[in-house]
């Protein structure tokens, strides 16, 4: 049952932290520690980071599938 207002569902929505360093943006994600950014532009820092915090979701879903048992059940959860 959905609640009035409730309809959307959540993306993958993260913090971007952006400041300029001579002439260069850099970007860090406060919810993903490890995850950074550059560019020149602020267009080309969100792109850098983006790429940055889905290479490092990507690994640590392998890293924590690593050993899990073979008749384990494995099911996504979707965060609203």
């Amino acid at each position: 049952m959905k609640k009035r207002g409730m309809e959307k569902w959540m993306r993958n929505e993260f913090t971007a932290v952006i400041e300029r360093d001579n002439g260069w943006y850099i970007a860090y994600c406060p919810e993903i520690p490890g995850a950074n950014g550059q560019g020149r532009t602020k267009a080309e820092v969100r792109r850098s980071l983006a790429e940055a915090i889905a290479l490092i979701l990507e690994d640590r879903r392998e890293d924590g599938l690593r050993g899990v048992p073979r008749d384990a059940v494995r099911e996504r959860v979707v965060v609203r």
